[in-house]
Formats: C-alpha cells, sequence, structure tokens
C-alpha cells in the first residue's frame, strides 16, 4: 500500500486551498462552507415548528420591514398617540385666540314705602365686557403657535426613534434566524460526525473516547438549536409589541442579514445637516421659542387691563343708565414671581438647546466609529478570517481521515470555524445597527 504518499498528497492539496474532492471525496460533514441565504418564509417556518409555535403545514403571514414599519404608523397606539397631542396643541391655538365674554348681572326687588319713597318693584341690569388688549393676544397666540411647532417636532422625533428601534428589532430577528440556520447546520454536522466515529470505533480503528467527545459535540448542537428557536420568538414578540396588536403573533419576516448595505453620505454631511434640520433640535428650538413666548405673556399680563361697564337701574319713581370703563391697576401684584419663573425657564431651554447639540454631535461621531469599524471587521472576516479557518478545518479534517490527527484536532479546527463564522454574522448585524444609528441622526428635510 502507498497510503503514507497518499496522506501527504492529501495534506499539500488542502494546504494550497484546493478542494479536497480533487483528491479525495469528502463526507457529508465536511462541508462546512459559509451557507447560501435561505428564503426567509421557508425558513421562518421552519423555526417556528423547532420552537412550537405553530406547525410546519401552517405558513404564517410574511412582512417586509416597510410593510412593519407602515402598520405601526397607521395602526400603532404609540403613534396614535402622537397624533392626537399635536390635534390636542392645534385646539389649544383656538382657545388662545377666543376673546373673553360679557358678563351679565340682573337684579330685581321690591322697594317698600320709607321716608317719602314711593314702594314699588325694583330691578337693574348690567354688562362687563373685559377688552383684549391686541398684544395681549398675540401673546398668547405666540405661546400657543410655538407649543405647536413643539408637538410637531417631539412627534417626529418620536416616530424617526421608533422607526429606529423597529428597524433594530427586525435585525436582530433576521440576525437570530441567520444563527439558527447555522446552529442546524452544526447539528446536522455533528451527528455525521457522530455516525462515522461510531463506525471506526465499532470496527476498532478508533478509541471510544472519541464517540463520547462526539456524543458531547452533538449534545451542544442540540442544545444550540434549541436556544435559538427560543431566542427567535423571544425577538419577535420584542419586534411584534414595536408594532402593536394588529401584528399577528405567527408572523415571519423577510430579509437576510447578509444583503448589502447602502453607503451612508459623508460625515461632513451629515454634521452639517444634524445642525440645521434634525427633529431634536428643532424640538428644542420650539421650546426655547415657547419658553420666550411665555415671558412675553407673563410680562404682558403685568400690564394694566381694562373692561367697559354698562348698567341700567330702576325704582318706581327712577330709572338711572350708566356706563364706564373698569382699570385693573398691578399695584400690588405685578406678577414678579411668574415673571422670574419664565425666565428662568427660558434661560433653561436655550442651556438644553446647547448641550442637545454637543449631545447629537457626539452621538454622531460615535455611531460614524461604529460604522468605519463593523465595516473593516465585516471585510477581515470576508476577505480573510473566514477562509483561513475553513482552510485550516479542511487540513484538520484530511489528517483526521487519515489517522495522522486525533478527534480532538478536527473538533477544535470545527469549533474555531463555527466561532469565526457566528462572529461574522454578529458583525454583520453590528454593521446594520450602526447605519440604522446613524440614519437616526441623520437629519433630511422634510
Amino acid at each position: 500500500m502507498t497510503r503514507p504518499r497518499s496522506r501527504a498528497a492529501t495534506l499539500l492539496a488542502c494546504a494550497a486551498g484546493l478542494s479536497l474532492a480533487a483528491v479525495l471525496p469528502p463526507p457529508a460533514f465536511a462541508q462546512a462552507g459559509p451557507p447560501p441565504p435561505a428564503a426567509a418564509p421557508s425558513a421562518s417556518t421552519t423555526f417556528s415548528s423547532a420552537s412550537g409555535a405553530a406547525p410546519a403545514s401552517i405558513v404564517p403571514a410574511v412582512f417586509t420591514l416597510e410593510r412593519l414599519i407602515e402598520i405601526a404608523r397607521t395602526q400603532g397606539p404609540a403613534f396614535a398617540a402622537v397624533r392626537a397631542r399635536i390635534v390636542g396643541a392645534e385646539a389649544g391655538l383656538l382657545t388662545a385666540g377666543t376673546r373673553p365674554n360679557p358678563e351679565f348681572d340682573l337684579q330685581a326687588g321690591r322697594q317698600s314705602a320709607s321716608g317719602g319713597s314711593v314702594p314699588g318693584a325694583t330691578g337693574g341690569f348690567g354688562v362687563l365686557q373685559p377688552i383684549d388688549r391686541a398684544s395681549l393676544r398675540e401673546a398668547r397666540l405666540g405661546v400657543a403657535t410655538t407649543f405647536i411647532e413643539g408637538a410637531r417636532a417631539e412627534a417626529s422625533v418620536f416616530e424617526r426613534d421608533r422607526v429606529a428601534d423597529l428597524t433594530l428589532r427586525y435585525l436582530d430577528v433576521l440576525r437570530l434566524q441567520s444563527a439558527a440556520r447555522l446552529a442546524e447546520e452544526d447539528l446536522s454536522i455533528a451527528e455525521q460526525i457522530r455516525s462515522r466515529v461510531q463506525v471506526r470505533v465499532g470496527t476498532g480503528e478508533a478509541p471510544r473516547f472519541e464517540l463520547i467527545r462526539a456524543d458531547a459535540e452533538r449534545l451542544n448542537a442540540q442544545r444550540a438549536v434549541q436556544a435559538s428557536a427560543a431566542r427567535i420568538d423571544v425577538a419577535r414578540a420584542e419586534l411584534r409589541r414595536l408594532v402593536g396588536a394588529t401584528l399577528p403573533a405567527d408572523f415571519a419576516v423577510v430579509g437576510s442579514i447578509e444583503d448589502a448595505v447602502p453607503m451612508p453620505p459623508t460625515l461632513e454631511s451629515l454634521r452639517t445637516s444634524l445642525r440645521a434640520r434634525h427633529p431634536e433640535l428643532a424640538a428644542a428650538r420650539a421650546a426655547v421659542r415657547n419658553a420666550e413666548a411665555r415671558l412675553a405673556l407673563e410680562r404682558e399680563r403685568a400690564r394694566p387691563t381694562f373692561a367697559v361697564r354698562a348698567g341700567v337701574e330702576r325704582v318706581p319713581e327712577v330709572t338711572d343708565a350708566r356706563i364706564g370703563l373698569v382699570v385693573q391697576v398691578p399695584i400690588f401684584d405685578r406678577r414678579q414671581g411668574p415673571i422670574a419663573e419664565a425666565t428662568a425657564d427660558a434661560e433653561r431651554s436655550r442651556l438644553e438647546l446647547a448641550d442637545r447639540e454637543l449631545q447629537l454631535g457626539q452621538a454622531l461621531e460615535v455611531a460614524w466609529q461604529r460604522y468605519r469599524i463593523a465595516l473593516g471587521q465585516v471585510a477581515a472576516y470576508e476577505s480573510g478570517l473566514l477562509r483561513e479557518a475553513q482552510a485550516a478545518l479542511r487540513v484538520a479534517e484530511a489528517a483526521y481521515r487519515f489517522g495522522e490527527r486525533g478527534i480532538l484536532d478536527y473538533l477544535d479546527a470545527q469549533r474555531t470555524f463555527r466561532t469565526i463564522r457566528n462572529e461574522l454574522n454578529a458583525t454583520r448585524y453590528d454593521l446594520r445597527a450602526a447605519l440604522v444609528e446613524l440614519e437616526r441622526l441623520r437629519a433630511e428635510s422634510e
């Protein structure tokens, strides 16, 4: 036999990165390359069946990310609550523009004869109409208008944050589904290894210790599959919580964590648009204007107010008609407390605006660096580390098949390859999460 020479040829071919099939047909468990992306509906059905959520014959409703966002916007209670807040703020504008109502005074009585007076019925009628100064009315309208601006800006902030959180949950489901596919492949490989080792142990070619290690690897792979199914159920529940109860409980999502990612704008472009049009800064600026408008309103309220009073009084022998002007002069209460509170609130709003500009600028820098790091890691894994681990696995597999290495060496190589593959899956998620954060900080013109 020329077995030693064949082993040497095989190992050299594997080290050069050649396919093992060119020297010796590999077993089924040797196909350890990265799996092709599977269609989302069939994968979701498989995972639902593995976790016991739905029978395999029931195909769950499949949703894209765009459809999930649309459902959350149109049917989600959180978005409805934000819209109701805007409606309430707009109603406040009507309240601010309403003129004061007149006050009517109606009296009736009877005069008895005393000191020569004529007995008979008496009565009186009066009306008091406050005068709504134009400057006071404009101040009220200014407060209401800035409050509407703030409500709309905060609604935009809420929508942006909720869409970003929903997108992250969606990507988390895709990441866990990809991890579950890898776990199922690992289980299949572990079962094939165990079957092959059992044959070798039965024929006396390998010690029983190798069968024990193969059984342990298979059990670990089974637990990984079960844990992956449970994590998917939790992630789907979190996604449904953000979308709303209208989303069916047995839904599935379409997409893959391995899809190509778009290129974000340049960092300088993001900085410029963030300072100019970001919703959080717009809400902070609206809060500053609202505080300044309330300060102007308090100063207007410290000025004198006027009202017109007219009335008629009638006694049996005399009818008296009067008209006059009522002036409320701020002598004792000059609204010094409310003015001081409004002044402090305006200063606080300006400081919060400056702090928010700084915080968002730093958050943009951090998100950009996270994107650059994740992009580099994905490139490193896809171009080098994964291929090297796969080549090392092929060499270890060939050495094990020809008896030059034990099962521990092969299982270590298999474990290293799985670790790098899983880290690549997690890094792809980190890259997309960084893009979501950049999109959250990105300020597009409405």
